[in-house]
């Protein structure tokens, strides 16, 4: 659905032009609405730049999660040209490779929030805010919370933090000595 010229003035309304484009996995729609120089920032992940860039990255997930659904929660307009979104998405991680990862499988149910900042009617910044640590771990790259493998890990994390603080305390105590013997 394209935005209409009324709808340029008004940040939700194109925010919410870009989450249906999403919803329908359309990207020369998405394409259609995004500034040559946009930037996508992935909290989780990291930071697209530019329109081609950032086509490719959706077009990447959508391959990935071929059954993916995005439901439109709540948009809000905030002040100068910027509109905040949060939605929810389902799908399962069994097309193709996402971030260097193969499918495996794995369902992923993701609630988030988008920063939308518009120029000239085009999306020119999206900060997108979405729990990373729980997308690892429904998709099976890191352990199920409270798991055996999850407990394992946490416990091999902290022991190898005790024995790095014993090094560092060490370390600094015999700078101390050496500072104070010259």
């Amino acid at each position: 659905m394209a935005a209409t010229e009324e709808d340029r003035a008004d940040p939700a309304a194109l925010m919410r032009t870009v989450l249906e484009a999403f919803a329908a996995k359309d990207i020369d729609g998405m394409r259609a609405m995004l500034h040559d120089d946009v930037v996508d920032d992935f909290v989780a992940i990291g930071i697209v730049e530019g329109k081609e860039a950032v086509g490719n990255f959706f077009s990447g997930l959508f391959a990935a999660l071929p059954d993916m659904q995005l439901t439109i929660k709540r948009i809000t307009r905030g002040d100068d040209g910027v509109a905040i979104g949060e939605w929810a998405y389902t799908g399962t991680f069994s097309g193709g490779r996402f971030q260097g990862l193969e499918p495996t499988g794995h369902r992923v149910e993701l609630r988030g929030v988008d920063v939308m900042e518009f120029e000239k009617g085009l999306l020119r910044r999206n900060t997108i805010y979405y729990d990373g640590l729980g997308f690892a771990r429904q998709v099976r790259l890191l352990p199920t919370e409270g798991s055996v493998m999850d407990r394992a890990m946490r416990s091999g994390f902290n022991a190898l933090s005790r024995v790095r603080d014993g090094v560092r305390r060490t370390i600094e105590r015999v700078r101390m000595g050496r500072v104070g013997g010259s």
